[in-house]
């Protein structure tokens, strides 16, 4: 649980931590749209370059995403097995009535693999650089013009950056009542799947009441502080696009090109 790095924070002073909010978050998202893309090992290659230059331009420690990516090995594994088995096309290997070994199978099994690994990388770089408020910030931003057709933009931004702050939370109290409940002699590891599951209902239970309990102590702080959304409120910290924004804009647009370069010619 502590090695699940999607919602931290990891302040640092680099390239990508000086970055506009907004920019980053719409790369990210540039980015994960045109990795679907991608059809061939050249495009991955490059697409793993950019992932790399970028984690390299946080200075944040690589060993870290490789942790980060760790508890999700499993559902990236289960993934990869089912397009291995059920995939068709290709050179026939092993066959055994609904299941199968292909030739295209495999390959779209490791393009699975790859993409889905770049997806976390992308996707964590962006919340160990990007501060809550700055995430919550930047939605706001860019929902704004939504405004006008009476879209809830403050409301939606602050849900998704208060969803984002307390995701690393939920973890570590997860594992502070796992802990709790081996203290007490539960054994997770141990049993059939009913036994276990059974076990999981003692660390669900207490985990809900603690989220709501969070949740009303939240809602009641906000209350008791007189927020009543964006309406008329200013902002402290102001986003401004700088050089650096245009000059990764411009990389992440070179890269979108030479994909579809790539892939249809």
């Amino acid at each position: 649980m502590n090695k699940l790095l999607f919602g931290r924070y990891i302040p640092q002073d680099s390239f990508v931590h000086h970055m506009d909010p907004r920019a980053k978050l719409v790369l990210s998202f540039l980015y994960v749209i045109v990795i679907f893309f991608a059809n061939n090992w050249w495009i991955y290659l490059l697409m793993t370059l950019v992932a790399i230059l970028s984690i390299w331009a946080s200075k944040i420690n690589f060993k870290l995403f490789v942790d980060g990516i760790l508890p999700l090995v499993w559902i990236i594994a289960f993934t990869m097995l089912i397009q291995v088995f059920f995939g068709t096309g290709g050179h026939l290997y092993w066959q055994w009535g609904i299941f199968s070994i292909t030739s295209l199978g495999i390959l779209n099994a490791a393009y699975i693999f790859v993409r889905f690994t770049l997806i976390i990388l992308i996707s964590t770089l962006l919340t160990l650089s990007t501060s809550p408020i700055q995430i919550s910030d930047a939605i706001e931003s860019l929902l704004k013009p939504l405004a006008k057709i009476h879209f809830p933009v403050y409301e939606v931004a602050l849900m998704l950056s208060i969803a984002l702050r307390f995701v690393p939370t939920l973890m570590d109290e997860t594992e502070a009542i796992m802990n709790a409940q081996r203290a007490r002699g539960v054994d997770f590891g141990t049993g059939n799947i009913v036994n276990r599951i059974k076990k999981i209902i003692s660390i669900l239970i207490p985990l809900f009441v603690s989220a709501f309990n969070r949740a009303e102590d939240l809602a009641t702080a906000m209350e008791a502080r007189g927020y009543q959304g964006g309406a008329g409120r200013t902002k402290y910290r102001l986003l401004k696009w700088g050089t650096r924004d245009t000059i990764a804009t411009l990389i992440y647009l070179l890269m979108t090109m030479i994909v579809f370069a790539l892939r249809f010619f």
